[in-house]
């Protein structure tokens, strides 16, 4: 788990910072030098989104992502209703810290004792994690030590796989190569597979498959807004019928104000790297 992600989980009054940001930045006080500000812009400051649309949307979020204290605790002060409950959130909040540590055996074994016919259903998700396993045996033997390990779990547990696709073939040979090459001067598209981003990734497609088998959505809410809004603006502005700003920020990201408004409160800014 992240920075980030323990902060978010374990201080949910980070959570409760996000949902006043959101709610400043899209209730903007009509004071603030109108004038200078692009007609676009001024007509957005004049959206009124209900505080109660802002929490739904946090804790969705929170919950889809998997942080089970912090959702409790966000529902309870915002007085929402739970959209899971807390085992189900802590279930695969653990299967995701399994895999962030780089412990994808017992990430598999949590991920069939909670639901055996996802890996049975699903073989390239079940591929990805037994190449993440792998990258994992691999990364333990070197420099200097025992690849023994990582080879007999190559032919036992992927060889036999590999040539149902041509991705799993090529994704295993690519693998393999980090027996043969130095991992302090490896090629680009090798050395990724040595970052935390490959489990960043395995460990989200592993949360949306589980999802999608308790007939939940795949992402947050948020998320699909925040696609639906690059999309409209790139649009709009491929068609040319609309004047808009040449920057539209998000409006998630605090500014100095927002910072120093936030710790008067009580209120830490949340971490995010």
């Amino acid at each position: 788990m992240s920075s980030g992600d323990f902060l978010i989980e374990n201080h949910p009054r980070h959570a409760r910072y996000i949902s006043d940001i959101l709610d400043r930045r899209m209730t903007s006080s009509a004071s603030t030098a109108r004038s200078t500000k692009h007609l676009f812009t001024r007509q957005v400051e004049e959206v009124r989104t209900p505080k109660s649309d802002i929490n739904a949307l946090i804790l969705d979020y929170l919950t889809l992502a998997g942080y089970p204290n912090a959702a409790a605790k966000f529902s309870s002060e915002a007085n929402l209703s739970p959209q899971q409950p807390s085992s189900a959130i802590s279930a695969r909040q653990q299967i995701q810290t399994f895999i962030h540590k780089g412990d994808i055996e017992n990430a598999i074994r949590a991920l069939n004792d909670l639901d055996p016919s996802i890996l049975d259903e699903d073989e390239p998700l079940h591929f990805a994690l037994l190449r993440l396993q792998l990258v994992e045996l691999i990364r333990k033997s070197r420099p200097g030590g025992d690849i023994g390990p990582a080879l007999e779990f190559a032919q036992t547990q992927l060889g036999p796989k590999a040539p149902r696709t041509p991705q799993f073939l090529e994704d295993l040979e690519k693998t393999m190569s980090l027996l043969v090459f130095d991992h302090e001067n490896l090629d680009p598209s090798l050395a990724e597979l040595l970052k935390p981003e490959l489990r960043k990734k395995v460990a989200v497609q592993v949360n949306e498959a589980i999802l999608e088998k308790q007939n939940q959505r795949r992402r947050a809410a948020i998320c699909h807004l925040v696609q639906m809004r690059a999309w409209s603006e790139d649009t709009v502005r491929k068609e040319g019928k609309k004047d808009l700003p040449a920057r539209i920020d998000l409006g998630l990201d605090s500014d100095d104000s927002d910072r120093h408004r936030g710790i008067e409160n009580g209120h830490e800014p949340m971490i995010t790297t």
